[in-house]
């Protein structure tokens, strides 16, 4: 059982050529599975111009702009095969995708998820910033017993022969008015927020991402 983590940063990166190069490294990871080689996990980070991605189980109702109007506000509609349903990626915001061979670290899919909220909430411990799960739903959040509850972080995820794709966005110093176009993971009652908001500053990306990989590595040692 491989431990090892290889982390990438793709920077700033189209979501479709993302999905390409994600989906050869989940693809080439499943083949190795099956030939009973050991495999790698990845750790991708990354940020994608605006885009609205809506996961197998979503609603196309919960797009809220026309073709016109998306081109308009410079942004693009795409249908993934993750799980959850619609959700906003764009500059300023921290996507993760793990591809992760969960056998490598005895874990079902479940308890992987529960790993990455986990992780995502302790790195945000470090800026001050409380925040926990909602029940019912994944994904990291803010004040969920109130009617302030807010989401800071989205997960999505696909997995094939206990092998991970697809995975998280944190919204860091996020333009959180494009969240205005959708109702975000189907929810039309609950906010979304970022870190910058919460702080009232704009959040150092690259000291922020080692905090969140490190959170990540020690979560699946």
């Amino acid at each position: 059982m491989n431990r090892t983590i290889e982390f990438q940063d793709w920077g700033l990166v189209e979501y479709n050529e993302a999905w390409a190069k994600q989906d050869k490294l989940f693809s080439a990871t499943i083949d190795t599975k099956m030939l009973g080689q050991s495999t790698t996990n990845y750790l991708v980070f990354c940020e994608h111009p605006h885009v609205y991605t809506l996961g197998k189980s979503g609603d196309e109702q919960n797009m809220l702009l026309n073709m016109i109007q998306l081109q308009a506000k410079n942004a693009v509609f795409i249908h993934s095969n993750r799980g959850g349903d619609i959700t906003y990626h764009g500059p300023g915001q921290v996507v993760g995708y793990p591809i992760f061979d969960l056998d490598n670290f005895e874990l079902g899919l479940k308890s992987y998820i529960f790993r990455i909220e986990e992780a995502i909430i302790q790195t945000l411990q470090q800026y001050n910033i409380p925040s926990t799960r909602l029940e019912g739903s994944t994904g990291v959040w803010l004040d969920v017993d109130t009617p302030a509850c807010r989401k800071i972080c989205a997960i999505g995820v696909r997995s094939s022969r206990f092998v991970t794709m697809h995975g998280f966005a944190l919204n860091v110093n996020t333009q959180l008015e494009y969240f205005d176009y959708i109702h975000p993971c189907g929810f039309i009652d609950k906010g979304v927020t970022s870190m910058e908001k919460e702080l009232g500053r704009t959040v150092d990306m690259a000291e922020l991402k080692e905090r969140l990989r490190k959170c990540i590595e020690e979560q699946f040692r």
